[in-house]
């Protein structure tokens, strides 16, 4: 199964670390925010790995490269209007490779592998959005309101009163998804205001057409790391993981 994320941008709000290290670069732990994101994916049987570059793609790609192994095949496509336009015009630049059942993660979300292995035993439907749920959101948080599992609306904006949950950026295309996810970039982007717009946007507007389902991951580990106290708390989180594993291989040893 093939899996995109998007990562073209620089980070801004991390600034000065991000002046010329890509945000999924940052450090967490042993290794780079994306290489969390790579392993988690491969631990869950991901075999292809589609990377939207921008800001210093080069050094993404370098990355990247250093990061193959038996397997796993990655490639990178770069998204040259990264600093003019939002992530749906990096789903546009990959609607090509939307073919299939496959994963679309922003490029600054980590998460310990059960994350995606309860998005992919989720219910069928042409689109599963993930989602957590807490008891106070912000106003930079994706937040949803839902029916049961079914997604109704997505947003920044929407009325803290009906919030749901929130979207952790890691979203599930099969069946008819991908063919629809697809044609509704394609439609958006003939709007001049759309190279402003977030992807999940098409997806909230897909909603009100298909099935569109949520997968909660609530008592699981995850992070978005938009600042630095993001950035700390993923860093908590990498320690923790690190451990947990070197405990695991000092228990298969033994």
């Amino acid at each position: 199964m093939k899996a995109i994320i998007l990562s073209a941008g620089q980070g801004k709000r991390l600034l000065p670390m991000t002046a010329d290290l890509p945000k999924c670069l940052l450090p967490l732990g042993g290794k780079p925010l994306i290489g969390w994101q790579v392993d988690a994916l491969h631990t869950c049987g991901i075999d292809e790995i589609v990377v939207v570059t921008g800001f210093a793609a080069d050094r993404v790609e370098r990355a990247l490269e250093d990061m193959a192994r038996p397997g796993l095949t990655l490639r990178a496509v770069y998204n040259p209007f990264y600093a003019v336009a939002d992530n749906l015009a990096s789903c546009w630049l990959v609607r090509g490779e939307m073919r299939g059942g496959f994963l679309l993660l922003n490029g600054d979300t980590v998460f310990e592998p059960a994350v995606l292995g309860r998005l992919l035993a989720s219910p069928t439907a042409p689109v599963t959005v993930t989602i957590d749920r807490k008891a106070a959101y912000d106003a930079d948080d994706m937040k949803v309101r839902t029916e049961g599992t079914r997604l109704v609306e997505i947003g920044k904006t929407l009325p803290l009163d009906e919030v749901d949950g929130e979207s952790i950026g890691m979203l599930y295309f099969r069946g008819a998804g991908p063919r629809l996810f697809a044609a509704a970039i394609e439609e958006a982007l003939r709007n001049p205001e759309a190279v402003r717009w977030w992807y999940l946007s098409v997806v909230g507007r897909l909603a009100r057409e298909v099935e569109v389902l949520t997968a909660s991951i609530e008592g699981l580990e995850w992070g978005e790391v938009d600042y630095p106290a993001d950035l700390a708390r993923a860093r908590v989180l990498a320690l923790r993981w690190e451990a947990s594993r070197g405990d695991e291989a000092l228990a298969a040893s033994s």
